[in-house]
Parts: structure tokens; sequence; C-alpha cells
């Protein structure tokens, strides 16, 4: 009897452990890159992938979690920045994080003679971790797990505050990914140009911005609509910045 509580207890925790974005966020990041990519790009994109979607492949490494040959990767998907540090400042983990794991991806691919194997697994990490960090809780700034050690209620269920930001904001709206994606405000010609410009530091300091209004909200840990209506353009507005950056990412790859 200990022993089955004892599992009941690890996958109780397991469940309540959330991914970045759910499956529908990271489908939108990808379906956004997708339509941002030069057609040349897009084509050697398409190959690299066998003709799967960048949609299709951006949940690839969290479906790769349950293959210990992948275990290594796991701290690849967040960051701690404590309040008062800079990210160079911040102890880093030997296991590595999203930020120069995503760096070390970029200029791996850039420099090439990879194996075709190598090149279409490096793509999908890539793919993924750049929405992984334009979900504020995966650049964390204080002892919580991202967010996940936050216990609140979402409508009543129990959730947590990661979870909420991964997928209960937006499986709340029964939105298929290309609907959400089509649903988002395309930025000005000037805005995406400025995003473009931005570094892959740059853009985790935009993620760690927002904490301010994510841990805005009621002491009861009660979330619903008003949190949602509070803070869901600004969930869009990581998506599609995410999408965008992904895109300049690739396009300066193999464009």
């Amino acid at each position: 009897m200990k022993k089955f509580i004892a599992v009941c207890l690890t996958l109780i925790t397991l469940n309540q452990t959330a991914f970045a974005w759910g499956v529908t966020g990271h489908r939108v990041v990808g379906l956004v890159a997708q339509n941002h990519l030069q057609n040349r790009v897009n084509r050697k994109v398409n190959s690299i992938l066998n003709q799967n979607s960048l949609a299709e492949v951006s949940n690839w490494m969290d479906d790769i979690k349950s293959d210990t040959a992948y275990n290594h990767t796991h701290d690849w998907h967040w960051v701690t920045v404590l309040p008062g540090e800079t990210y160079e400042q911040s102890k880093k983990n030997p296991k590595g994080d999203v930020i120069i794991k995503i760096e070390e991806l970029v200029a791996t691919l850039k420099t090439g003679g990879l194996s075709a194997i190598q090149e279409e697994v490096y793509l999908k990490y890539l793919v993924h971790l750049v929405g992984d960090m334009h979900q504020p809780l995966h650049i964390g700034d204080r002892d919580n797990q991202g967010g996940n050690q936050v216990r609140v209620t979402w409508f009543g269920q129990n959730s947590n505050l990661h979870r909420v930001w991964d997928s209960d904001m937006i499986e709340n709206k029964n939105l298929s990914y290309s609907d959400l994606a089509g649903f988002l405000d395309e930025p000005s010609k000037a805005t995406r140009k400025e995003w473009q410009k931005m570094s892959v530091r740059e853009w985790a300091a935009v993620s760690q911005s927002h904490f301010p209004q994510v841990y805005n909200f009621p002491a009861d840990g009660k979330l619903g609509y008003r949190y949602s209506y509070d803070n869901f353009n600004t969930v869009q507005t990581c998506l599609v910045q995410a999408g965008i950056h992904l895109a300049t990412l690739l396009n300066e790859i193999y464009g």
C-alpha cells in the first residue's frame, strides 16, 4: 500500500509539472515562424525536417522527455536569473540552460558539416527552445521551479502558475493552433525590424520583464476570467515574438 501511495504521489507531481506553452502554444510559434521564412529557407527547412512543418516538430523535445537517452537535455528548457543579476552574472547550470543552448545550436547549425540526422535533431531542439524562452516562467527569477511550485486553482481546478501560462489560458479559448495563430496581431514592419535586431539574451530579458504581471494575482490563488483578461494579450504577444525570433534565426542560419 505504501508503494502504491508513493507511485500515485509521483504521478500527481509529474502531472503538475508543465511543459512550456503546451502543445498548442508551441505549434503556434512554429506556424508563425514558418510564415516569416524566406522562400529558399522554407524549402531548406522542409527538406531537413523531411517535409514536416515547424508546427509539427515543435513539441518533439517535450515528447522525448520519456526517452532516457535524452535525459541530458532536461535542463535546457529553462534558466534562472535572480533579481539584480544579468545572465552573465548568474550561477550557471553545468548541464546547460535555454539561453546558452540556443546560442550553441545557432552557432553549430551555421557552421554546418552535420550529418542529416544531427541537423534534423539540432533544428528540432532550436524550434522548441526558442518557444520555451518566450514563456516568461522559463526565465525564472526565484526558487519555485518556474512557477511549478506556486499552487493555484484555474476555474476551481487544481493547477500551478507555470501550467496556467503554458496551457490553461490558451486551452480555455478552445482554439486550434492555426486559429490562434491567425488571430495574433501581425507586428508592423518597423516593429518587426526592431525585433529582428535583438539577441537571444535580449529576448530573454523581455521574457523576464513580464514577471510583475505574471505574479500579480489574488492571495487565495483563485484564477479565472480576470487573470486571463489581464494577461492573455501578453500570452499572444509572447507567441508572435517567439515565432518572429525563430524565423529570424532560421533566416540567418540558412539564408
